[in-house]
């Protein structure tokens, strides 16, 4: 089994906590109300991307360098990592 990192951009939310997004798997959106639980919550939704793409022989894009991702003011990038059965 291998892992597989895609970079995340945690968004601050006006109400508190951070939504989270993908900007290689656009299906991938989350959020939590702190950050421990907003990464958890991106850790989950990668892999369940990653199982889905799998499970309908799409192709999984090759994951964005960091430094290349233009961030918003309220946005962070964090590398998230998850398990890969078949790749």
């Amino acid at each position: 089994m291998n892992k597989l990192s895609y970079p995340a951009l945690f968004h601050k939310a006006e109400e508190g906590g951070f939504w989270i997004t993908f900007p290689d798997l656009p299906e991938c959106i989350t959020e939590g109300d702190d950050m421990q639980e907003a990464y958890e919550m991106a850790s989950n939704i990668l892999g369940l991307a990653i199982a889905s793409r799998q499970e309908s022989n799409e192709p999984l894009p090759t994951p964005s360098e960091p430094d290349t991702i233009p961030l918003e003011p309220d946005a962070f990038c964090v590398m998230i990592e998850s398990e890969c059965i078949d790749c």
